[in-house]
Order: C-alpha cells, then structure tokens, then sequence
C-alpha cells in the first residue's frame, strides 16, 4: 500500500509542476504513440498468420534470368511439366496467370482484374468457399466448362453478398477473344496474391493460349507457381529438390537456357513473399519510430534528472529525516509512473489516428494495410513502453549521499549543476542530436530522391493528354471490325469540342505495367550476329497514326504512321533515337529493314517478316519516372495487335471532356467500358505516390524529433545557466563583456550539437552496414545530404541556445554575488 500512498504524493507534487508534467506527457505521447502504431501495423501486416490452411507449408516458386536482367520470370506450361516431376518434398503445384477481363453478365460491363488458375491452385494454397464450390481438378482441361470463382471482397462489395449471384452465366472478353464461364461460388477472405483480383477463373479466351503451340512452347512464360509442403518436409528438403530438378531442365535443353542467361530457382515460403515488399518499408519506419521514442525518454530524462538536482535539498532532508535510499527510489518511481502513464493515455488518443494515417500509407506497399484499425495490443504495448520508461526514469537521477550534513549545507547555498548532473544532462542531450541527425539525414535521402523524380519530366506536356481505358470487345466480331471500331471511336471523339488531338495504343504510359514490360528481341536487316551474342532486345510499342502529334512529341526523322500503313501493306515501324544511333551510328536509319527474332512472337502471332523503318522519335521512357536511354520500336496498330487505350490531347480542361467521351463511345456500343479516365500528368502523380508518401512520413518524423531536441537542447542550457548565475557574475565583475558569456553558451550548444552529428555518423554508418547485408534496397546517404541534416541540426542547437544565451549576457553582477 505504500507504493500507492507515493502515488498520491507524486500526483499532489506534480500538480504544482503542471508545465513539467504538460510538457513531459505530450512528448511521450508522441514517442509511445508514434510506436504503438507503428507496432500495431507491423503486427498485422507481417506478423499475422495467413487464412490459408497450415500456411507454414505454403511455398512460391520462382524463376529468374540475370543475365537477361530478369530478377522474377513466369514459367511456361513445358517448364512446370518439368519441376513437378517426381517430387517427394512438395505434395501439390497450383498455378495463376494474371488476366485483365471485361466481364458482361454482372451489371455494368468493366474492365476487372482476374487471374486464370488450374484445378489444383485452391487445394495447394489451402482456400475455402464462403458460398458455392472452388475451382478443382474437374474443371481442368481445355473442353471443360467455364467456371468462375469470385473473390469475397468483389462479392461482398461490387455485389453486395448477392446469394443469387452462383450459376450466373458470364462472358469474359480480353483483347484475343471472348469466352463464357458459370459462377460456381465465392472465395473466403483472403490475402490477394500475386495481385490483387475480383475474380478466378479457370479459362484463357485468347486462341493461342489454347493453341499447341502453347501448351509446348517453352519460353512463353506467363504463369507463377505455388507449392505446398509434404507431411514433414522441410523448406531447405524443398529447395534442394527443386534446384536438382530444376538444374536437369536446364541441361535437358541448352539451346534455350544459355550459361550467359543464370537461369536460377527460388522457393520462399508464402508468407515472407507477400509481406517482401513492405517488409522493409514497415520495420525502417519502425526503427524510425524507435528513434523518435528514445529522442522522447532523452529529452523527458532531462526534464526529471533537472527537476531532481533542484530537489537536492527535499531529498537530502527525507534522508536525514530517516529515508532510506529505497524509499526515495520508490517516490521518484512514482513520480515516473504517473508521467509515464500520462503519456500513455495522451498516447492512446493519438495513436489511433497515426494507426489510420500510417495504415494508409502502408497499403500502398501491402494489400494486407488496407483499412487497417487500432487493436487493442496497442495498449499492452504502449503499457510496456511506460513501464520502461518509468525504471529508466527513476533510476537516472542520482540520490543524496550519505553526508547528509554536506547535503543540507549544499542545500542551504541554493542548486548548483555538479559535474556529474551537468555531464549526464549534456549526455541526454547529445543522444535526442544524434538520433535526430538519423532521422534527418534518412528523411534527406528520400526528398532528394522526391525532388529528382518531381524534377524530371517527360518530353511532352502531360497535363493536356488524356488517357481513357478501352478494352476491346471481340464477341460477335472480326479482327477486322476490331479495327474498324477503334478507328470510328477517333474519328467520332476528334469531332467533339474541345479535342485538339486523338489517338490509341495499347498501354498507358507509366500505368500499365503489363503491357509496359513487353520487349522482343530484333535483328537488323544485313548486320550478321556475332557467334554467342544475343539479338538485343527494344520495348514493344503498338500505337496508331497521330500517336506522336497527341503526346506532343516531334518526328525527328522520316514520317509519322499513316492510315494506308495496315493489315496487308508493307509492314513499317518508327524507332526511338537511341536505338537509331546505336544500330546505325553515322548512318541513315530511314529504309533500313528490321525483323523480330523472338521466340516468343510465334505464340502470339506477330510476325517475323522484315519491317521498313520509315521515322525516328526522341526516347520515351514510359515505364519508369527517371527516363532512361529507352531502345523502343513502334509499329502499326492496325497491322497487328490492338488498340486497347484512347489518348485525347485538349484545348483546355481534359476532364471536362469525359461524360462528352463516355457518351458519344456508348453511343455506338452499350457494352464498351470506358473507364480509369486520368491525365498523364496525374497517373505519373500517381506513380510517384509512394516516393511523395515516403518523404512525408520520415520527414515528419525527422520534423518532430528535432522540435524534441531542439527544447532538449534549450533546457539543458536554460539548467545551466540557471546554475551558473554566481560565475557569471564574478566573471562580469572581473571585466567580461557580455557577448563573451553570450559566445560561450552559444559555443556550448554548437560543441553539443557537434558531438550529436559525430556520434550520429557513426551510429548510422555503422547500422547502415549491418542492415545492408540483409536488406539491399537501402542506399547510404550522400556527403551533400550529410552535410544538409548536420547543418539543420547545428542551426537549430544555435537556435535552441539563443534564449538561455541571452539571459546569461544580461546577469547583473551585483545581484548575481548578492545572492550569493
């Protein structure tokens, strides 16, 4: 009971400090909020179990080509055959393809995405119905009837878990063909892997995934593996399998998979691949988020260790009058406690808000984020966070020594600052620096890496270019009348007012990863390829006429596509500069013949007849922000593949255009879904999101810890001036001039700040190292950014020195010695 009777003391005692008690509470809220909302993330975005059963078995199976710059590769249905052949570690193999359908039968016609599984993939990853059946084993094959599955979040919200909706007949259209498929029933909830789809089904619509020449082809790749576990089989037993497996494919056809290439195989289990991309980002916020904790208790130690030192004299007289040193640990642990709490229930009304602004911010990196709410394992933690505080607060001040008549002495000539109470205060000082200078010099990487994406921009005004979604419908219609629709939907949209400009494609710059990712390996026309050398490889663009003119760009040499440029005349293409120089550097690149040479276009019905090059265009790097040198061939729309995009160049506002778009297309087709309308200028915002997204988290966290440390510093110079008022007076007295004592404070906040950065250097260099050997997409810091966060940080400390140096300069010598 006594512990409770300190209790009320330290309540009373701080009711007489309530700036003290103010200002330490709202610091801990910020750091054991700021931690218990970081932890309430990571908890469920990588440390909750999956919903699959027995998820410790579930595996995914990957493939890579480094030396074809490929880090993940799909597998081909002859390789799958191959690593599933005789394996006593693995039970089961499922497979996915990601698909984009329009569906028609459930409402409106749209564009969703879906992925394309085979009888065994339910089974392998262990997913249940919530209504209906699965997808099994006797829906595989290519005469089998179409059966869909819905995903539960696609059910309970596009259809508002309509029971009516099994046995729905609907047609599944992609831009090679169309399909019909039964709903059989409605997935569980479950964590959307690889991508994030509304529907499964079991069938392709494109008559060439059907065809032979598909089902043999072993380099078109367009399907990922997962794996389950035997009964007492290990990840390592697996791996080993796979690899043995994997090594005999590779040597069993040589022509396809060349030593230069590394073709290599990687099993990880399941749950660590959905949680790899937002592993990193979570538990750098955490460390993040650490740091501004231990910035929290530095600065709250200083506040409670000064309170301490001016109470020598209360706690030198309780000793005298028979406390004993565990009686004063006891209250000064109470004192603790009910700060430490206080910042815990201060902590509790804003982590629930940092839980949903940081819960937003991680579903940009994890599916599992998405409406992620505070539970209730926040409070235990932040609980914990208190209880650790309180010990280290508590036990931080040092108790009166023994001679409690020095004590008392000391007692009655007013608070001095001891050496050793100066030295531990500073030490609390240089720590809230130096994990500033971490936060900051991390916040200045990711700004600077902001500012050169903000920085770069495309060769072309973006913000005038629509682009508008236009899957094909091929039901009831030919190639040819394909074509045909498209090129009446740019003339009728041309038309309207306001357009300056139209054309097509079949991606949208930045948006479309997909599509943005296809390139094809070429061979120029008289140029004889080098023995053990590869064709090189250029992106594969389909656009038609105009395609250029919209987007702004110029034609550097020869002529733009031309409407007679289509199925049957001769087939053309339009290169990028880069290309044109390095094929042909020195020479005239218009009328030179080039060809495709990849393997992979005798799947997809491309041709490999020779196609004249009739322009060259400045580069276009369409996938990634930071342009790079991009080698890019474009060829007709109209001479093979299709237009699956519109893109509207305006006079004036693009947006205004769109009901006048969406209208006059519905005009000449009900079922056209025209969707994801956006400017170009807003999907590269869009892109550049997580970047923006990432500068702001760390930069606020940067921004709090150096308000922390900048009053920490402030205090720490405020306590030791307070406590130097006699020799600052003697020293006036003796002929000082004021701006010496003023110098002197403001050099004693620069050494400090100094001494933070050094250490903070060190610390990070050294951290950094460490983490690197795990984590590889971590880039050090630059000596400019360095330099930027020790220069905040001197700047503030010289801030944060002002005041205290002031009151120095202005101490009266007679008074001063008065005092005294």
């Amino acid at each position: 009971m006594s512990f409770f009777r300190d209790l009320k003391i330290a309540v009373r005692s701080l009711a007489r400090a309530r700036a003290l008690w103010i200002t330490v509470a709202l610091t801990l809220a910020l750091g054991i909020g700021a931690n218990s909302a970081i932890f309430s993330i990571v908890r469920a975005v990588l440390l909750r179990p999956l919903n699959n059963r027995d998820e410790d078995r579930l595996l995914y199976v990957r493939q890579s080509a480094s030396g074809l710059g490929q880090t993940e590769t799909n597998w081909s249905i002859p390789e799958i055959d191959d690593i599933s052949k005789n394996l006593k570690s693995i039970s089961e193999i499922g497979t996915f393809s990601q698909v984009a359908f329009t569906v028609v039968g459930l409402g409106t016609p749209r564009e969703i995405p879906a992925g394309v599984v085979d009888g065994h993939y339910f089974e392998t990853v262990g997913l249940h119905p919530v209504l209906g059946r699965l997808i099994g084993p006797q829906d595989d094959g290519q005469n089998a009837a179409g059966a869909v599955v819905l995903t539960y979040k696609f059910w309970t919200g596009a259809l508002h878990s309509d029971p009516g909706v099994l046995g729905k007949q609907l047609r599944l259209e992609s831009f090679a063909g169309a399909r019909t498929g039964t709903v059989v029933g409605v997935l569980e909830p479950s964590v959307p892997y690889p991508v994030e789809t509304e529907i499964i089904a079991n069938l392709v619509t494109s008559p060439h995934h059907l065809s032979a020449t598909m089902v043999t082809g072993r380099e078109h790749r367009m399907t990922e593996v997962f794996a389950r576990l035997a009964p007492g089989a290990t990840l390592e037993q697996a791996r080993a399998e796979l690899q043995a497996v994997h090594t005999g494919m590779l040597k069993a056809h040589p022509e396809v998979y060349r030593p230069e290439h590394n073709y290599q195989i990687t099993a990880t289990r399941l749950h660590d691949q959905i949680n790899s991309r937002a592993n990193t980002v979570l538990w750098v916020l955490f460390a993040a988020a650490a740091l501004l904790f231990i910035i929290a208790c530095s600065n709250v130690a200083n506040l409670v260790f000064a309170r301490t030192v001016r109470r020598e004299g209360e706690l030198a007289m309780r000793t005298a009058l028979g406390a004993s040193r565990g009686q004063l640990r006891r209250a000064l642990l109470a004192e603790s406690v009910v700060l430490c709490f206080s910042g815990v229930i201060a902590a509790m009304l804003v982590a629930a808000p940092m839980v949903s602004i940081l819960g937003r911010y991680a579903a940009r990196f994890s599916v599992r984020a998405d409406g992620l709410k505070l539970d209730m394992s926040f409070v235990w933690f932040g609980i914990a966070l208190a209880i650790a505080a309180s010990i280290f607060l508590a036990f931080i001040p040092r108790l009166p020594a023994a001679q409690v008549s020095r004590s008392l002495s000391a007692a009655g000539v007013g608070t001095r600052v001891t050496g050793a109470n100066g030295r531990r205060l500073r030490i609390f000082a240089v720590t809230q620096i130096a994990a500033s200078f971490l936060l900051l010099a991390g916040a200045g990487v990711l700004m600077r890496t902001l500012y050169e994406l903000e920085s770069t921009r495309p060769p072309y005004n973006s913000a005038n270019v629509l682009a508008v979604n236009l899957p094909p419908i091929a039901y009831g219609r030919t190639p040819e009348q394909i074509q045909n629709f498209d090129r009446d939907v740019k003339a009728r949209v041309a038309a309207l007012p306001g357009v300056e400009s139209v054309a097509s494609g079949f991606s949208t710059p930045w948006r479309d990863a997909q599509g943005l990712s296809i390139a094809f390996q070429f061979a120029v026309e008289g140029v004889a390829k080098k023995n053990g050398v590869d064709d090189p490889r250029a992106k594969f663009r389909s656009i038609s006429p105009n395609f250029f003119n919209t987007l702004g760009m110029p034609i550097i040499e020869g002529r733009d596509f031309r409407d007679t440029d289509k199925a049957g005349a001769e087939r053309v293409v339009i290169i990028s500069q880069s290309l044109a120089k390095n094929l042909f550097p020195g020479q005239e690149a218009i009328g030179r013949e080039i060809r495709w040479t990849d393997s992979v276009m005798k799947f997809i019905g491309i041709s490999y007849e020779p196609r004249r090059i009739v322009g060259v265009v400045p580069d276009v790097d369409d996938e990634n922000i930071i342009p790079a040198p991009a080698m890019t061939i474009y060829q007709p729309v109209a001479q093979e593949w299709v237009a699956a995009r519109l893109f509207v160049r305006a006079k004036g506002d693009p947006y205004s255009l769109v009901p006048a778009i969406t209208r006059s297309i519905h005009e000449m087709d009900g079922n056209q879904p025209v969707e994801r309308a956006a400017t170009l200028n807003d999907i590269r915002a869009e892109v550049l999101t997580p970047d923006r997204l990432n500068a702001i988290v760390f930069g606020g966290f940067a921004a709090i810890a150096l308000l922390i440390s900048v009053v920490g510093v402030a205090g720490v110079l405020a306590f030791s001036v307070s406590g130097r008022t006699r020799e600052f007076g003697i020293r006036i007295a003796m002929g000082a001039q004021p701006r010496d004592i003023l110098g002197g404070v403001l050099r004693e906040g620069v050494i400090m700040a100094g001494i933070g950065v050094a250490a903070g250097v060190v610390v990070g260099f050294a951290a950094m190292k460490a983490v690197l050997r795990f984590v590889s997409q971590l880039h050090m810091p630059s000596i400019l950014t360095l330099l930027a966060a020790a220069l905040v940080i001197v700047a503030a400390a010289v801030i944060a020195s002002a005041i205290p140096a002031m009151r120095a300069a202005r101490v009266n010598a007679v008074e001063a010695l008065r005092s005294e």
